[in-house]
């Protein structure tokens, strides 16, 4: 039975692990078994510079955490070594930099279990489509510039009508001084 102080210290990881869960918009859980630290140190670099929180914590932590945080789904993904990537505002961003690194690296140094997306579990292959998506920043983009292809267009039929009749008004004019 582990002592009063080691049990607190575990309570309080898990009510850590579970309020980063409920602000996370996205999760991504993999298996790490096999990735070298030079590999896992650069992995971690990338997915920081995206804002994404990664980490190694135990199975049953995770899993209390994760049922604290209403995620009772992902309980079948807490098998063998889990690392998980959390993101408080880029649903994308975990997926994407696990897929390219996965790309880049081999499918045998780490590999993607699944995860959640606002608090729904998501499968692995849930995950790889995600991570195809464009990244918030491209969509915002093409929703603006859907946006605003319509009034594009109502400003050049516009523009062309009063064109055409300053056309029309200076074609009278010359004929009335000629």
């Amino acid at each position: 039975m582990p002592s009063e102080k080691v049990l607190e210290q575990k309570k309080q990881t898990v009510a850590e692990l579970s309020e980063k869960l409920k602000k996370s918009v996205c999760g991504v859980v993999v298996d790490y078994k096999g990735i070298d630290v030079a590999s896992d140190t650069k992995l971690r670099g990338e997915l920081r510079k995206e804002g994404v929180d990664y980490f190694v914590q135990k199975n049953t932590l995770i899993r209390l955490a994760a049922h604290e945080a209403g995620l009772p789904d992902i309980d079948n993904l807490l098998k063998g070594c889990t690392a998980v990537a959390l993101s408080e505002n880029d649903i994308v961003a975990p997926a994407k930099v696990l897929a390219k690194y996965l790309n880049s690296k081999g499918k045998d140094k780490i590999v993607i279990k699944g995860g959640f997306v606002e608090g729904k579990a998501a499968t692995d292959e849930d995950i790889v489509a995600i991570s195809k998506l464009p990244s918030k920043e491209v969509l915002v983009a093409q929703v603006l510039g859907g946006l605003n292809a319509p009034i594009s267009g109502f400003v050049t039929v516009l523009n062309a009508n009063l064109t055409g009749l300053v056309r029309v008004l200076n074609a009278a004019a010359e004929k009335q001084t000629a």
